[in-house]
Parts: structure tokens; C-alpha cells; sequence
């Protein structure tokens, strides 16, 4: 079986989140489950949001809507973890992009454990009207590394 892999832009990352992982975040094995992690990268792309002063409704008159997602397993995590999210812009296009997550941990003193890579598409939405409509250019230019 192949497996799915995700290529990282060399530009930098637009956000970094520290997640702590809690017992709700763990499966039957003791570790992070899988429904867990892709509501780890959505809390921290609206901690991104937030900080720019959006939310997924509103990035200057349309919302966002995921239009898929993709995770790549790579390590364990566990409860007693913090997570570190790294956001990274790929694929931009005028009505979507996609979000790219790096996800790891430290686990010993400078032992960067890697938990997981996870892709989020993400296209503008306008609710009220119910159709994809275009990005605006202000919120284009927050995807921008600084």
C-alpha cells in the first residue's frame, strides 16, 4: 500500500499553536486518536483566525468551509503532551487554499518528536448565498509568511 505523503513549502510557517492534549484526546491505546487530531489542527487554525481577527464565518464578508482533509501518522502522542502546530499556506488559488500542519512534540529535554502532517483544503464559502465566492484580498494577504 502507498502511502500518503505531504510536501512542506520552504516558506515559513504563518502561525504556531501549543496545544496540550487532554484525556478526552485519547483512544482505547492509550494515545492521541485519530477524530482527536483533526480537531487539534481546526482549534489551531481558529486560533489563527482570532488572532487576525476572523473566525471561520467571517474573513471579510464570506466564511471558510473544509472541502477535505488529509493526515499522515508519523508518532504516538500522549496524554501529558503539548502539542506544537505549525501552519503553513500551500496551494493558493483565488477561491481556496490549502492549510498544511506539522504536528509535533517534545518528549525529552530537545527531542522533537514528529506526531503528524495533516492537510486541510479550505475554499470561500458565502453562507447566506450558499455558493464558493472568491478570497478577499485583505485575508489573502494574512496567508502571506511574515
Amino acid at each position: 500500500m502507498a502511502r500518503v505523503k505531504l510536501n512542506f513549502p520552504f516558506n515559513k510557517s504563518i502561525h504556531i499553536a501549543k496545544i496540550p492534549l487532554r484525556i478526552t484526546d485519547m483512544n482505547y491505546g492509550n494515545h492521541l486518536g485519530n477524530d482527536a487530531l483533526l480537531s487539534i489542527v481546526h482549534e489551531a487554525r481558529v486560533q489563527f483566525l482570532a488572532i487576525k481577527g476572523y473566525n471561520e464565518l467571517d474573513i471579510g464578508g464570506c466564511g471558510l468551509i473544509m472541502a477535505d482533509a488529509m493526515i499522515v501518522y508519523k508518532g504516538e502522542s500522549y496524554y501529558g503532551d503539548t502539542l506544537k502546530v505549525e501552519i503553513f499556506v500551500d496551494e493558493l488559488t483565488r477561491f481556496s487554499f490549502d492549510l498544511l500542519y506539522k504536528v509535533t512534540t517534545i518528549r525529552a529535554v530537545d527531542q522533537v518528536v514528529e506526531i503528524a502532517h495533516v492537510k486541510t483544503g479550505m475554499v470561500c464559502y458565502d453562507y447566506a448565498q450558499k455558493k464558493v465566492v472568491a478570497l478577499p484580498g485583505t485575508f489573502v494577504a494574512l496567508l502571506e509568511p511574515a
